[in-house]
């Protein structure tokens, strides 16, 4: 089948499988918090176990799917641009080319599912995931770029990513001596 469309839905099923790993682990991570500080018995007299954990899930599942969603839009608008910049290709092959590499993300989205009791394997399939799937972009890329070009994209990428990094890093740790600095026993 030769339908330049065929994998279009995979970045939305990756999504949605992480989103639903990371999800499962963290409702586990929840439910212990809230045993050991006394308001899973309150929250019992509310609701059913089954109905706090799938509240839970839906909450933690949907805050998931807005971060990765939020990575791939960043990630493609970062990517596009080095492509703007380094690549020769003026017809987008080299788009459509590396789009095989949703399914590595995908093979990801599934093999997560089964490591869902384990943050530690969650992090290592995510991270080769994302791995891989750069190899196998930058391999489709080398095909519209000289050895330059292909230079200049990954440093691009690497540094932009690595700046946005920086920046949420920094934004958290102001925000995290923000409230320490406002705790009254912190003086």
């Amino acid at each position: 089948m030769n339908n330049p469309y065929l994998f279009s839905y995979l970045p939305l099923f990756s999504i949605l499988l992480f989103s639903l790993s990371f999800g499962i682990f963290t409702v586990g991570k929840l439910i212990e918090l809230f045993r050991s500080i006394g308001l899973y018995a309150g929250m019992l007299e509310f609701f059913s176990d089954m109905e706090i954990r799938m509240l839970l899930l839906f909450i933690i599942f949907l805050c998931f799917f807005m971060l990765f969603s939020a990575l791939k839009l960043v990630g493609e608008t970062v990517h596009e641009i080095a492509m703007l910049l380094f690549s020769n290709d003026s017809e987008g092959q080299a788009v459509k080319g590396a789009r095989l590499g949703y399914v590595i993300f995908f093979f990801g989205g599934l093999v997560s599912t089964l490591a869902v009791q384990s943050f530690l394997l969650l992090m290592i399939i995510f991270a080769l995931s994302l791995f891989c799937s750069f190899v196998y972009t930058v391999y489709k890329m080398s095909q519209y770029t000289s050895l330059a070009g292909m230079v200049g994209l990954i440093v691009f990428e690497i540094l932009v990513w690595a700046m946005f990094l920086a920046a949420v890093f920094f934004a958290c740790l102001k925000l995290y001596n923000g409230i320490l600095a406002s705790l009254p026993f912190a003086n």
